[in-house]
């Protein structure tokens, strides 16, 4: 037993051991795990949070898909997965016959996933596919316990010391993956990493600014859940910071943050969105919906009104935060609070200020859904980090190897999953810049996993070796879940 100095709190320090340490269960984190301890690895797994399963838990953003994931381009446990969200819907006694009886649908009828379901969903089902693991000891899983410190000593790590409460862990093993959604531990470890935009000159991307800056990252988004319910009052307390939002000028045009604009790719400019359904512009034209963009419950697909009313993530253009940085800055907790606050004050100004088609102003009946989360305020436990500390790899992947336009094949030799998805860049945090582009589909080379020097440390999810450009279509679920599968497979092949 050892003791603090401050003489208040004991403080236990614990000691383990593994074949593979994972720091992080993030979707690729979680995964990386379960491919571990299925080829027989002792995996111990630690989680900053009460849930394990991120992009599809604990920052709550529905399955973003390719258009040929019915048929391929997925991994073997990935489509297990998909199968058992629908199986769990075909079982569901208040679920349609109508789409029970198709091959594919979509739960929650949205227009962003042929997949969406909500958090609490994903949560039981990885835990199901983990629990043989859990059962005969191969898999141990810490939650609410954060990273404190690294050994590290000729390019390898020697130990990592977790922090639970009153205990420390100091934890060794053979292997370690860093499953973190910001590359905690390879920040820790003293391996080397990149943040942000890279040049041109260091890249060779011709979609690459011509100086490289560190900070100016994807933004993140602190998600929530809402409900529209058909009757009732649910209008939050007025956030602290909601004058500040709603005074707000997107920094790509002329009108408010606070609003039903948002960016367009195509022009750079704003382009005005619907709320739901059926919405026209005001040149007759259908307004793309935000509602069912991201919806998780959809109740007209269940019947004797089991399910009241739609559910849906509030995860939209007006909610990612680009005034800064989640981590790698000196304010990043200032950054995390307001991250929170602006999604509250779209939710307010949806409430209270959002023009109606019938000439009023509010949804009043928006009502936050902490059920759905596993939170006592609705919001997700964490926030969606798109951009990670990208580690420095014997690889990195480019956008001139995927982009339709490259000139080079994404045919790597050393090939260990697929993917397909566009390079997406939301506003970014320092220049304000987006970008879409069309890729190719591409592979997920080996070399994007491997350390320049580190020999027992490896990245498990949106942490490899990809530049800025190429983080935006290496980041989704199935590419995601891909890379923390091989990480776990790369793992356990090289004990």
């Amino acid at each position: 037993m050892r003791y603090n100095l401050s003489g208040i709190n004991p403080m236990e320090t614990v000691y383990l051991n593994a074949d593979v340490a994972v720091v992080g269960a993030s979707l690729g984190g979680t995964i990386a795990a379960l491919s571990a301890a299925r080829q027989g690895c002792s995996v111990l797994l630690f989680e900053e949070t009460d849930w394990i399963g991120g992009q599809l838990t604990t920052q709550a953003v529905p399955p973003d898909e390719h258009a040929w994931i019915e048929q391929f381009g997925c991994t073997a446990s990935y489509r297990e997965y998909r199968n058992r969200v629908r199986a769990s819907y075909r079982s569901h006694p208040f679920f349609i016959d109508a789409l029970k009886t198709r091959s594919a649908f979509c739960p929650a009828s949205s227009t962003v996933s042929r997949l969406s379901h909500p958090p609490r969903l994903a949560l039981r089902i990885l835990n199901e596919m983990l629990g043989p693991h859990l059962d005969n000891g191969r898999l141990q899983i810490h939650y609410l316990t954060r990273l404190e410190g690294v050994t590290s000593g000729n390019d390898a790590i020697r130990s990592i010391t977790m922090r639970c409460g009153d205990r420390r862990l100091v934890v060794t093993a053979n292997c370690y993956l860093d499953g973190t959604d910001t590359g905690e531990l390879i920040a820790e470890s003293g391996a080397a990493y990149t943040t942000g935009a890279e040049s041109r000159a260091q890249t060779g991307e011709r979609l690459a600014p011509e100086r490289a800056n560190p900070a100016d990252m994807q933004p993140a988004t602190w998600a929530a859940a809402v409900a529209l319910m058909p009757g009732g009052d649910f209008v939050i307390d007025r956030p602290a910071e909601y004058e500040y939002f709603h005074r707000l000028k997107v920094p790509y045009d002329d009108v408010p943050l606070l609003s039903m604009y948002g960016p367009d790719s195509r022009t750079g400019r704003a382009k005005r969105f619907g709320l739901f359904d059926g919405e026209r512009g005001a040149d007759g034209k259908p307004l793309f919906a935000l509602w069912s963009y991201r919806r998780i419950v959809c109740a007209a697909n269940f019947r004797d009104g089991y399910e009241p009313c739609d559910a849906t993530i509030l995860n939209w253009p007006q909610n990612d935060y680009y005034l800064g940085n989640l981590f790698e800055s000196a304010d990043a907790e200032e950054h995390v609070a307001l991250s929170k606050q602006l999604t509250l004050s779209l939710l307010y100004w949806l409430q209270t200020e959002a023009e109606r088609p019938d000439g009023g102003r509010g949804w009043r009946n928006l009502k936050l859904c902490p059920d759905l989360m596993g939170t006592e305020d609705g919001l997700a436990k964490a926030p969606y980090i798109r951009e990670s500390r990208r580690i420095r790899s014997l690889f990195p992947v480019t956008a001139e190897q995927i982009a339709e336009e490259g000139a080079l094949s994404p045919d790597f030799s050393d090939s260990v999953g697929i993917g397909s998805y566009p390079i997406d860049l939301h506003i970014t945090t320092a220049t304000h810049t987006f970008l879409y582009r069309p890729s190719r589909r591409f592979r997920i080379p080996l070399g994007a996993l491997l350390p320049e020097r580190y020999t027992n440390l490896l990245p498990a999810c949106k942490n490899i070796g990809t530049t800025h450009l190429t983080n935006g279509c290496y980041r989704l679920h199935p590419v995601e879940w891909n890379v923390g599968e091989a990480a776990g497979l790369l793992a356990a092949y090289s004990l």
